[in-house]
């Protein structure tokens, strides 16, 4: 099919005469192009992800914590505690493992460890089984990213290319290799980003009426949408695995009545922001904030199906909140007793787990300023383990190392600071709509986390930026490539700059390779890869 060029509009197609029937392999693979080309770039990271899953045969990082959890709540509807034996027997009898009644504080809310939990119930208690959904769903994510990239873009090419960076960026790739709760989240934010692209354009289509013609844009209605309740859903399952995902919520939520207004003013309208808050906020807010609510609430139904999760019967004897506080401010002493109990124990368990989120500030050796976290200017070191000649393989007389480092691809994320720029420049002055959708992602995922210069942060939260980098990087991609209507000379050169991008980002993933997936190399080699000293 024909590739759209992301940074012009196309022309109207001059109308053309029967076009003769098409037939063979050839006329059979232009037809699904849309879908064979994601599919493709899609197996190709499953492979990479599902290679040697089970290695190295030990919790990574903090695996020590939610495959355990995962467990806990297939066992018992909610996260108990662990016996100190559990690090070393977990890897060698799983079934056998002893769990204590005894509940546990738990900082993240327990979505993310159910998706987990069910690698466990096919697989067992064991590294494959613990990582096989997030290597799964962190395949989905770059299928997803292609057809998003698609839609958003007009280009099957330009999707591709965003999806095949993803599969190439070492963060992706490390975090769906690990139980961890972040690449989980990513595919949550990245369809409710999907679902709101159609939606938008179903919503336009219904707008222009089946004729065309643009009714009063002051006075349309545009019904029900349940791309956008679909949205909203997903939103609430990234915030019910972790709470960063309320500041997305909310930057989605303003994009999607941002595009209300606009296609408004496309369909007429003489006040198209004063229409939006009439007919539109309203049940923008329902869809979205109602589903990502409800589908919150359903995810702590083993906690409230359950009796002995953490602070399950705190408000028994107790007639209210006066000991909580919201965001930080004190609640008044008032009578609550007409609330059901497991509500306000809910109340109070949120509120232990804001404190907790808020105020974390224990020291870590890995921990980062988000300042530094688009250069990848200290990466988090997940595994670690130096050999001598003679263990594991090694051969070298320097002695091998094996780590599993948290480090995206260096090339694609310094060139996704140029991309940035770029699309800025297009959203300011040229009003493009599309990098203004990525630039709203970019800015509910990745600024938030600047209000909290004093808590222990690490980089490897921005996993779920990925896929928005991806396509920030596709986009400036297209437009070196030119429009279809410039000379043939002008779309080699271009193609052959945004190859030459490509084919960096693929070698410096190549190189890196031993470093995202724990490999014992040489030392000497290990120095090699070691280009700053803030990534030791």
């Amino acid at each position: 099919m024909t590739q759209a060029v992301v940074t012009h509009t196309p022309a109207p197609e001059a109308p053309a005469g029967p076009e003769p029937a098409r037939r063979g392999l050839v006329s059979w693979a232009v037809d699904r192009s849309g879908w064979l080309g994601p599919v493709a770039v899609a197996l190709f990271a499953g492979l990479l992800r599902f290679w040697r899953l089970g290695y190295p045969n030990a919790f990574v990082f903090d695996e020590t914590y939610y495959p355990k959890d995962a467990w806990s709540l297939l066992r018992q509807g909610y996260e108990g505690v662990w016996p100190d034996s559990a690090n070393a027997d977990v890897l060698g009898v799983p079934q056998r493992i002893p769990l204590t009644p005894a509940p546990e504080f738990i900082a993240h809310p327990p979505l993310g460890k159910w998706v987990i939990a069910l690698g466990e119930q096919l697989f067992g208690l064991h590294p494959f089984g613990w990582r096989f959904m997030t290597a799964l769903l962190g395949t989905l994510a770059v299928l997803m990213l292609a057809r998003i990239g698609r839609r958003l873009f007009g280009s099957t090419l330009i999707g591709c290319t965003a999806a095949l960076l993803m599969s190439v960026d070492g963060l992706a790739f490390v975090m769906s290799r690990v139980s961890l709760l972040d690449g989980v989240q990513t595919v949550f934010v990245l369809g409710a980003f999907g679902c709101l692209l159609v939606d938008r354009d179903h919503a336009r289509a219904r707008i222009a009426g089946p004729d065309g013609t643009r009714p009063d844009g002051d006075r349309a209605r545009l019904g029900l949408r349940p791309w956008r309740i679909a949205a909203g859903a997903l939103l609430g399952a990234a915030c019910a695995t972790k709470w960063n995902g309320l500041t997305i919520l909310a930057a989605f939520g303003l994009l999607t009545v941002l595009w209300d207004a606009s296609r408004r003013r496309w369909a007429g309208a003489r006040h198209p922001y004063r229409s939006m808050l009439r007919r539109d906020a309203g049940p923008a807010l329902l869809a979205t904030v109602g589903s990502a609510a409800v589908v919150y609430l359903a995810s702590w139904s083993g906690w409230f199906a359950t009796g002995g999760g953490y602070d399950r019967h705190w408000a028994e004897g107790r007639s209210g909140l006066s000991a909580d506080k919201l965001f930080g401010v004190p609640l008044p002493q008032v009578d609550l007793t007409w609330v059901p109990a497991a509500l306000r124990s809910w109340w109070h368990y949120h509120s232990q787990m804001w404190d907790f989120n808020t105020g974390l500030s224990t020291p870590h050796t890995y921990q980062s300023n988000p300042w530094s976290w688009l250069v990848q200017g200290r990466p988090v070191s997940m595994y670690w383990e130096q050999l001598p000649q003679g263990q594991k393989g090694c051969t070298a007389p320097g002695g091998c190392a094996s780590q599993i480092l948290g480090l995206g691809t260096p090339v694609l994320w310094w060139a996704a600071c140029f991309a940035l720029v770029y699309l800025l420049w297009r959203w300011f002055f040229r009003r493009d709509w599309r990098s203004g959708a990525v630039l709203c992602a970019v800015a509910g995922i990745y600024l938030p986390w600047f209000q909290y210069q004093e808590r222990t942060v690490f980089s490897f939260y921005m996993v779920v930026l990925v896929p928005f980098l991806c396509l920030a990087v596709a986009q400036m991609l297209g437009a070196m490539l030119g429009p279809p209507g410039c000379s043939p000379e002008r779309r080699r050169i271009g193609a052959a700059g945004a190859g030459l991008v490509v084919l960096a980002v693929m070698g410096c993933f190549a190189f890196f390779y031993p470093l995202y997936t724990g490999e014992v190399f040489p030392m000497t080699d290990w120095q090699d890869r070691m280009w700053f000293t803030s990534w030791i």
